[in-house]
């Protein structure tokens, strides 16, 4: 027996901030799973009665104080799958995995947030560009030793535009950290280790397609420069599976709204 299975994924940048934002979420949407990101808040502070008010008693966090965070509410059971080490060994709340009790059998979940990177691509000049490839190359390997996965799907903001019309101008960024050969290089390796891309399945990579717009850019929907930051993954035997892709581009109008869109998958499963 197969269900559909509806997984979003958002960098909310801040929960307890965008919280109200989940229920035009849930509504527009009208997801199995939500995965977030950049939810900036410690576990014990985490706001427990949100996510079973809006239909998702079933929630899995790993959050600290400020910054980065990552968290899965679900309509479905779930339950924590802690099999993936320490990355880069910063304990920095980036990555959270679970096993879905779907019908058909279990669904294995993981939600990233992979490091923005800062501004200069330069590995010896900016740490944080440095500790960006490192986290890529890290999951990377770590995916790549792992047995042929079967039933997953890996969702997040992974801060990195893999491909040429993943971006508004691929000439213009290519030095600008977020679309540098090393990152995309480096994404698209891991990506192939396990997965297809689950959105450019429907959307094809002559189109351009974004789900990041800049804070600075005032009126972003008329420049549209924007970037495909947040993915979708499922390991190859979920291809048949797929159903549609949906980027709500309308949430970037939101009030108090992220500089990120929600991105969402539906499979039969």
């Amino acid at each position: 027996m197969t269900q559909k299975l509806r997984i979003a994924t958002w960098n909310i940048n801040s929960l307890r901030l965008r919280l109200p934002l989940l229920s035009r979420l849930a509504e527009a949407l009208d997801p199995d799973v939500i995965c977030l990101q950049e939810t900036k808040v410690p576990d014990e502070l985490f706001p427990a009665e949100g996510p079973p008010a809006l239909g998702y008693p079933f929630v899995a966090r790993r959050g600290m104080k400020g910054y980065n965070g990552v968290a899965i509410l679900s309509r479905i059971p779930l339950a924590p799958l802690d099999i993936a080490p320490d990355w880069c060994a910063r304990g920095d709340c980036r990555h959270i995995a679970v096993t879905l009790d779907v019908k058909s059998g279990p669904v294995e979940l993981h939600d990233f947030y992979v490091p923005a990177g800062g501004d200069v691509p330069d590995r010896i000049e900016n740490p944080k560009y440095a500790h960006k490839l490192d986290f890529v190359a890290e999951a990377t390997h770590w995916f790549a030793a792992r047995p042929p996965l079967a039933r997953t799907v890996l969702v997040g903001d992974l801060n990195i535009a893999p491909l040429e019309h993943d971006v508004w101008s691929h000439k213009q960024l290519l030095t600008v950290v977020s679309h540098t050969p090393p990152e995309t290089a480096g994404l698209l390796a891991w990506q192939r280790t396990s997965f297809i891309d689950a959105v450019r399945h429907f959307v094809p990579e002559d189109q351009k397609l974004f789900t990041w717009w800049s804070y600075r850019n005032r009126d972003w929907r008329a420049s549209d420069r924007g970037r495909r930051l947040d993915h979708v993954w499922v390991s190859p035997d979920l291809k048949d599976a797929l159903r549609s892709q949906t980027v709500l581009k309308d949430a970037r109008d939101w009030p108090v709204g992220s500089d990120h869109v929600p991105v969402c998958v539906e499979m039969e499963v």
